[in-house]
């Protein structure tokens, strides 16, 4: 048996029973168990390719948790690495099986990018999600017209079907502000996010009630960043930051672009981004003035 086996096998366990994440968290954190017993046992990536029949690379993107895990595989590679203790192999054979469930965003699978699928799941798994948006007022603050307006802009050519498909996810993945154990959302907008009439006066009016409504419950907090501060340090673009309670996931920055993201969870790259983050959250106005810019923005668009 591995030495990484008695510290492995516990703390996976209680990822079956898990509330939130779906498939892609119960995927990142397989995986890196894996790497763990595979590292612990001394054994490359080549090597365990080779016992699952597959390349290298298929063994860093399962420990990365980019694939759903084989129950065979997971077997293969569990004697590989010396684990045969029952209930340790039982433990990681059932969280392979739930790595294949598909998420509540399954049924969306027709106007849903794979590459924004890991988003949602890392999403509704985080426990704090810190975003700057610099174009739109984020997904998870947007009212139904609003993102009805943002996915026509994006998708001119979508038929009415798809569009309203679109803003029916976008709807469904806002419900996560207002569960139970709802994570706290810390959302950043630049002026020219309110600035732009997207929809046209009634939409923004509407969406600008509603950042009024969103920024008085207790988990989320919204400031403004004015065009008096002139350049920002947020590299030019949107930004957001995921950390999670479980000590198996690293914090994750997820950087949008027009057709893909990228995904970073390397120490110096969230660093450097939890580090702009702050300069931000520090030059912005505060949460008190931003609500207060708002009423104001509110009071004129009336």
């Amino acid at each position: 048996m591995s030495a990484a086996q008695p510290s492995s096998e516990p703390s996976l366990r209680r990822y079956l029973d898990q509330p939130r994440g779906g498939p892609t968290v119960l995927r990142i954190v397989l995986g890196t168990q894996l790497r763990r017993l595979r590292e612990a046992a001394g054994i490359t990536r080549e090597a365990a390719g080779d016992a699952i029949r597959a390349s290298h690379a298929k063994i860093s993107r399962l420990e990365l948790g980019r694939v759903s895990c084989k129950e065979r595989d997971v077997a293969d590679l569990l004697t590989l690495y010396g684990v045969t203790e029952a209930t340790a192999r039982d433990t990681f054979l059932a969280l392979a099986r739930r790595t294949g469930t598909p998420g509540w965003w399954h049924q969306y699978g027709d106007v849903l990018p794979s590459w924004f699928e890991t988003h949602l799941g890392l999403e509704s798994a985080a426990s704090v999600i810190r975003t700057y948006e610099v174009q739109f007022v984020p997904g998870l603050l947007q009212t139904a017209e609003y993102a009805r307006a943002v996915a026509l802009l994006g998708h001119p050519g979508a038929t009415p079907e798809e569009t309203e498909q679109r803003v029916a996810l976008r709807v469904e993945r806002q419900r996560l502000l207002t569960l139970p154990d709802a994570p706290r959302l810390w959302a950043i907008l630049d002026e020219a996010c309110l600035r732009r009439p997207l929809g046209g006066p009634e939409v923004m009016a509407g969406q600008v009630r509603h950042l009024l409504a969103m920024a008085r419950l207790p988990n989320v907090t919204l400031q403004v960043a004015p065009f008096a501060l002139g350049g920002l340090a947020a590299a030019g673009g949107p930004v957001t930051i995921l950390r999670f309670l479980e000590p198996d996931l690293p914090d994750i920055v997820y950087l949008e672009q027009l057709t893909s993201a990228l995904y970073l969870d390397k120490r110096d790259d969230v660093d450097h981004y939890l580090a702009v983050m702050d300069r931000l959250s520090a030059q912005a106005e505060s949460p008190r003035e931003s609500l207060a810019m708002l009423e104001r923005l509110l009071g004129r668009a009336g």
